[in-house]
Parts: C-alpha cells; sequence; structure tokens
C-alpha cells in the first residue's frame, strides 16, 4: 500500500490550488498545461511532452509493456455570475478541509491527485512492468471524447487501458449513457404579421414537432444498468424580417441521451417519423463541434458519442476494486456516471477497456459550489499508485 509524506501532501494541495486559480475554460488550458507539464516534471515523471492538439502527456515506465493511461481533463466550464458563488470561483480557498473552486470537482482534483500518484510511486522506487501515461487533456466540456481521438489516432498513443478520474466519490464507475446533440430546423413562409394568412409561421411547425418530440419519450429505450434513454429540448431560436414579420425558419436543438442499444441512426430517424407523420417541411441533423485550440489545432468533431458499459467482472474493473480495497480498506460500489466522459470514445468508439475512479461528487460538477475533500484527493493519489501496480505488475 502506497503512502504520501506529509511533505508530498503539502505539495499535492500547493499544486491542487495553482491549478483552481489558473482559468482555463475550453480552448484556453495553455496556462494550466504549463503549469501540469512542470509539476510532472519536478515530480519524477520519466517523458513529459505535448500533443498537436495540447494535450499534456507524462510517462513513467520502462518503455514497453502493457500501456496504462490515466486521463484527467485541463479546461473547465466558464464562471457566468462570480456574485452567485459562496466562495470565490479562483480563489481555491480551503475550509473546514474542503477546497472549492471552478474545476475542483471536475476535475483538477483527480488530475493533481494522478500527478501525485506517480509521485508515490517513485519516492517508493517502483519499477512498474508497463508505462503509465498520466495525460491532462483539452476541450473534454464542450467535445468530450475529441482530444483522445486525436492522442489515439494522430499521435499514435494507443494505450492498454484506461482510468477516467471523473467525480465517482471514492467509487468506481463501469459505464454511462451515451449522447447526441440535433439541430432540427422549420421551414416556414413569411409575411406581414397583421396577415398572417398569407404566410406560414415556422414557430408553429416547430411547436408542432416540439410536441411530438415530448410524446416520444416514453418509446425510448431502457436498459437494466444505464437506464433509460432522454430527450430534452434545449434552445429554440427563429429568424424573421422584423418583429412584425411571420418567421420563415425556426431552429431548435435536442439533447438526446442515449443508453445501450440506441444508435445516431435510430436517434435521427425518430425525429425523421415525427416529421413525416406532421407533413411539414423540416429536416433533422447532427450538429458539429468547430474551434482552434490553445496550441492552434483546427477541431472537428460530430456531436455523436456513444454509451459504453464495462462487464463488471472484466479484468480492469477487479483491478480498480482490488486497489481500492487495498488501499482504503473498503469494498467500492460499483456504478455509472449520470454524464458523458471520455469513455465515449475510448471504450464506446475505440473498444479500449476503461474504468471511471476519482474524487468529489457527481452533485457538485458544473454547479456555483463546486468543491472536494483534500482528504478524497490525497487518497485518490493513493488508489491511483496502487492501481498501476495492480493493471501493469512491478518489480
Amino acid at each position: 500500500m502506497f503512502h504520501l509524506s506529509s511533505q508530498d501532501r503539502d505539495a499535492l494541495i500547493g499544486f491542487f490550488q495553482d491549478l483552481v486559480r489558473i482559468p482555463s475554460p475550453s480552448t484556453q488550458e495553455g496556462k494550466v498545461a504549463q503549469r501540469l507539464a512542470d509539476e510532472m516534471r519536478r515530480v519524477g515523471f520519466t517523458e513529459v511532452s505535448t500533443d498537436r492538439i495540447g494535450n499534456v502527456i507524462g510517462r513513467i515506465g520502462p518503455g514497453h509493456g502493457p500501456k496504462l493511461l490515466y486521463n484527467g481533463h485541463m479546461d473547465t466550464v466558464s464562471v457566468t455570475d462570480p456574485d452567485l458563488w459562496s466562495h470565490d470561483p479562483y480563489g481555491a480557498e480551503i475550509e473546514a478541509g474542503v477546497l472549492y473552486g471552478l474545476g475542483a470537482c471536475d476535475m483538477k482534483g483527480a488530475l493533481a491527485a494522478m500527478v501525485y500518484g506517480v509521485k508515490a510511486l517513485v519516492a517508493a522506487g517502483v519499477e512498474l512492468g508497463g508505462d503509465l501515461y498520466v495525460v491532462g487533456v483539452v476541450q473534454e466540456e464542450p467535445c468530450e471524447g475529441l482530444a483522445m481521438r486525436v492522442l489515439v489516432e494522430e499521435e499514435g498513443l494507443r494505450p492498454d487501458f484506461v482510468v477516467l478520474g471523473e467525480a465517482t466519490n471514492l467509487q468506481i464507475s463501469r459505464g454511462q449513457r451515451g449522447r447526441i446533440e440535433l439541430k432540427v430546423t422549420a421551414q416556414g413562409r413569411s409575411c406581414h404579421a397583421s396577415a398572417p394568412e398569407h404566410g406560414e409561421n415556422a414557430i408553429y411547425t416547430a411547436a408542432r414537432l416540439v410536441f411530438g418530440v415530448e410524446l416520444l419519450t416514453p418509446r425510448l429505450a431502457d436498459d437494466a444498468f444505464l437506464g433509460r434513454g432522454s430527450l430534452s429540448v434545449t434552445q429554440i431560436e427563429s429568424t424573421a424580417a422584423s418583429r412584425n414579420a411571420v418567421p420563415d425558419r425556426c431552429v431548435f436543438y435536442i439533447d438526446r441521451r442515449l443508453t445501450i442499444g440506441e444508435t445516431e441512426a435510430k436517434a435521427l430517424a425518430e425525429i425523421q417519423s415525427i416529421i413525416a407523420r406532421e407533413g411539414v417541411k423540416a429536416t433533422v441533423e447532427v450538429t458539429e463541434y468547430r474551434a482552434l485550440s490553445y496550441a492552434g489545432y483546427p477541431c472537428h468533431s460530430r456531436a455523436y458519442y456513444p454509451a459504453w458499459l464495462m462487464p463488471e467482472d472484466h479484468p480492469l474493473v477487479q483491478a480498480a476494486a482490488r486497489a481500492v480495497r487495498q488501499t482504503l480498506g473498503y469494498k467500492p460500489k460499483v456504478g455509472k456516471w449520470d454524464f458523458s466522459t471520455d469513455g465515449v470514445y475510448t471504450m464506446g468508439l475505440a473498444g479500449i477497456p476503461t474504468v471511471g475512479f476519482g474524487p468529489g461528487e457527481e452533485r457538485y460538477l458544473h454547479t456555483v459550489d463546486d468543491q472536494v475533500r483534500l482528504d478524497d484527493v490525497i487518497k485518490a493519489a493513493q488508489v491511483y499508485a496502487q492501481l498501476a501496480v495492480e493493471v501493469l505488475g512491478a518489480r
């Protein structure tokens, strides 16, 4: 079992505070990336580099054998109204053993713990039987899986196993529902609002479709473990020559959560059937994500993220459970995430065995109370060290 010295615990907390104090909204992770790379070098990683999209990659190990990758994203959502926060979102304030701030739980605490999991291995003189990678990825918040796809498919780093540090409250997650973002465009015919009978109101057309979408909910697929698929209309907008003109176009967006067995084709077909039944002029398509990373990489991805689920008896899931049990002294619960993670690519598309373990509670993600217990961050670091030995072996 691995322990962090009091000096290393203080260093871990200080590093964690630094990460939170550096703003890193998606596409602006450069300063956090530099701080992460510096700390990796300081604690003794064998190799540290930055790839074309801006991921920070730290490696420890012999340079051969199986590859285990710890994934943590460097980006955060944005602060909308700082006055709503009970603590400074960039203050990294510690109160009663809890660190508060944007990204504390989601997920800079886990990222700091991963780095110091490696520090624990270095301090113990452990020689792993394969390579352990700790990767700080970019732009997970707006487009999960994108940065991992670049790392695997363009940089050529394909791990044998992946551990996601998203919040699990020191339990284990083995899957999640997927998601797809759909854009529905309803067409109308504009005219002066004083004589609406001469036109065709695109908002009315969209309203009929929205009602059809709402009626679809009870018929969505259900999985015994991940639960039922879901959908929500999250945004609506229209265009017209002025406010006294009938709009000729209305667009609304659907957040569709996909359970096991639900695919992109199925999600599209469901909306297309509503359009056909209503007999209206409308189209549906998958939205696209486009951005320029802080490293200058042009990002482009379709907003489809498949569901994924690991068997509970898979060796990686069992290794994670052993690491928790040996380090923390309890049998962890094996559950799922309600939100989406980089596992949509690693397991969902690439088929790389993936499991989740991290400090923090899911209820604090994307809230003005973003927080994590420091003891849990320290415990996570110790588990990450033990898990590397469980998966890769040691000499």
